[in-house]
C-alpha cells in the first residue's frame, strides 16, 4: 500500500467520522461503539430502494415497509400484490418483484438470515454486484468495493478518467478497489458514497471542503465538471398508444399486466400496445361514445411514452374479457404505477 492510498483512507474516514450523513438504516461509528448492531434486512431494503432513486424519496417508503413488515419473514409472507402496491411510486417494478422473491428465499432457504459472503448475496434475486458489495460492507463490515454513481463521480475526478461512461466502469472499479479500506469496510463504503452525495456533487462540487482535494487531479486542473465523461446521448424513441378509461357506476376497468416485461405484475388502465409509430390504429373495446381526455406523456429509461386517453361509460350489457372493476374511491389501494395514475388523472382539454 502506498503512502498516498493510506492518506486517502485516513482523510476520508476522519471526514466521515465528523460529517458523514445520519441515515435511518445506517449505524454511525459512535452508535456502533455504544453497542448498536446493523440490521441486514433494513440495509438490504434500503439498498434495493436506492438503486434508482434518491435518499429523500426512498426514506418514507423504507419506513413504511418496515412498519408493515418488520422482519424479512413478514415480507416473505405478504401477498405480492400488497408489496407491489406499497412500492408504487418507486419505479422499476421488477425490483419490487425481485424484492419479494428475495425475501421468500432468505426466509425459506436461509432461515431468515442474509448470507455473509459476496457469492451468497449475489445468488439472491435482485442482488447484483454493487448491491452485494454494499450489503457486505454496511451490514457485515466485510471488505468490499462499493461503486455507485456517487463513487464513479468521485473516482473519475480524483484520477481524471478520460474514458467515457459506461465503458469506464471496469477501470473505475479497479481504481476504487485499490483505495477501499479493509479495516473499516462498512464505514469506508458509506464514507465515499457520502463524499459524492454531499461534497463531490454533479454540478457544484465543494472542492474547498473536500478531504481528497490534496490528491484530486480534476480539482488541480480546474475541470471537475467534465467528469465523469459521458458518451453522446442518444435520442429516446417515442412510443404511442391509446388508453381506454372505462367507467361504470363509480367503478373503473383495470387489469394486471403480465409478470414479465415493463411494469410486470402492476395494475394498469387497459391500452393498445405501445408502438413506435406516428399514429396508432386504436379499435375501442366496445362501440359507443368515447370522449378524448388528451395525451399524457411519461418518460421511461429507454423511451418516451405518449398515450392518448379516451373515456367512455360501459353499458350494462358489456363485460371485459380480462381485468376487473375497481371502486374509484379506493384507487389508492391499487398497485398503479405513476404512468397509470397520470391516465386516471387525465382531463378533457379546454377549448375556446
Amino acid at each position: 500500500m502506498t503512502s498516498r492510498i493510506a492518506r486517502l483512507r485516513r482523510e476520508l474516514l476522519a471526514w466521515y467520522d465528523r460529517e458523514g450523513r445520519s441515515l435511518p438504516w445506517r449505524i454511525r461509528p459512535e452508535a456502533r461503539e455504544a453497542g448498536a448492531v446493523a440490521d441486514p434486512y433494513a440495509i438490504w431494503l434500503s439498498e434495493i430502494m436506492l438503486q434508482q432513486t434518491t435518499v429523500p424519496h426512498a426514506t418514507p417508503y423504507w419506513h413504511r415497509f418496515l412498519a408493515l413488515w418488520p422482519q424479512v419473514g413478514d415480507l416473505a409472507a405478504a401477498p405480492r400484490e400488497d408489496v407491489l402496491r406499497e412500492w408504487a411510486g418507486l419505479g422499476y417494478y421488477a425490483r419490487a418483484r425481485n424484492l419479494h422473491a428475495c425475501a421468500i428465499e432468505v426466509a425459506t432457504v436461509h432461515g431468515g438470515r442474509f448470507p455473509e459472503t459476496l457469492d451468497g448475496l449475489r445468488a439472491l434475486p435482485g442482488i447484483g454486484e454493487y448491491t452485494a458489495n454494499a450489503i457486505l460492507a454496511a451490514a457485515f463490515d466485510k471488505p468490499a468495493s462499493v461503486v455507485d454513481g456517487n463513487v464513479e463521480r468521485v473516482i473519475t475526478r480524483l484520477y481524471r478518467v478520460e474514458t467515457a461512461m459506461p465503458k469506464a466502469k471496469p477501470e473505475i472499479r479497479k481504481l476504487a478497489g485499490a483505495i477501499a479500506d479493509p479495516s473499516r469496510s462498512g464505514d469506508y463504503a458509506q464514507a465515499i458514497m457520502d463524499l459524492g452525495a454531499t461534497v463531490c456533487t454533479p454540478r457544484a462540487p465543494a472542492c474547498e471542503a473536500c478531504c481528497w482535494r490534496f490528491a484530486c487531479a480534476a480539482a488541480k486542473a480546474g475541470d471537475m465538471l467534465r467528469f465523469p465523461v459521458k458518451a453522446p446521448k442518444k435520442t429516446k424513441p417515442v412510443r404511442r398508444g391509446t388508453a381506454w378509461l372505462v367507467r361504470r357506476d363509480g367503478r373503473v376497468w383495470l387489469r394486471q399486466r403480465a409478470d414479465s416485461g415493463l411494469l410486470g405484475g402492476m395494475t394498469e388502465v387497459p391500452s393498445t400496445p405501445w408502438v413506435e409509430a406516428d399514429a396508432v390504429d386504436a379499435v375501442p373495446p366496445f362501440a359507443g361514445a368515447w370522449t378524448g381526455r388528451g395525451e399524457i406523456r411519461h418518460v421511461f429509461t429507454h423511451f418516451e411514452l405518449r398515450l392518448e386517453v379516451r373515456e367512455s361509460e360501459a353499458g350494462a350489457g358489456w363485460e371485459p374479457e380480462s381485468g376487473y372493476w375497481a371502486d374509484e374511491a379506493a384507487l389508492d389501494a391499487e398497485a398503479l404505477p405513476s404512468v397509470m395514475r397520470k391516465v386516471l388523472a387525465a382531463r378533457r382539454p379546454q377549448t375556446g
